[in-house]
């Protein structure tokens, strides 16, 4: 069975996990540090899985959905902690995106 979470229930979610099990937040300084090595990660298995650079034969093999949950989970820990709200910053990228390339990608 498929769960379906929406943006604002993820980031309750975190904050829950943070405040009874994480103990605190790291500062937004240290989640936007720890946010970009877990991009790299994601990077680094991408690059490997569909890019022309191969695993070395000492690196374990990563997963790429967890990857992508691992740089989830400190956007939404780096959300939660500036006060972004997600589903509503979403909403207006999604409007933005979609008034300004509203004929970019068609097909010619």
């Amino acid at each position: 069975m498929k769960v379906v979470l929406s943006l604002d229930q993820a980031q309750e979610e975190v904050d829950r996990w943070i405040n009874t099990i994480g103990g605190r937040y790291f500062s937004e300084l240290t989640n936007l540090g720890i946010l970009m090595e877990e991009v790299g990660e994601l990077s680094r298995l991408m690059v490997r899985q569909y890019g022309e650079q191969k695993a070395k034969v000492t690196e374990q093999p990563g997963e790429l959905a967890d990857e992508m949950a691992d740089v989830l989970w400190v956007l939404l820990c780096l959300a939660n902690q500036t006060g972004v709200d997600l589903t509503a910053a979403f909403k207006k990228n999604l409007e933005k995106k979609t008034t300004r390339d509203r004929n970019r990608f068609g097909s010619e």
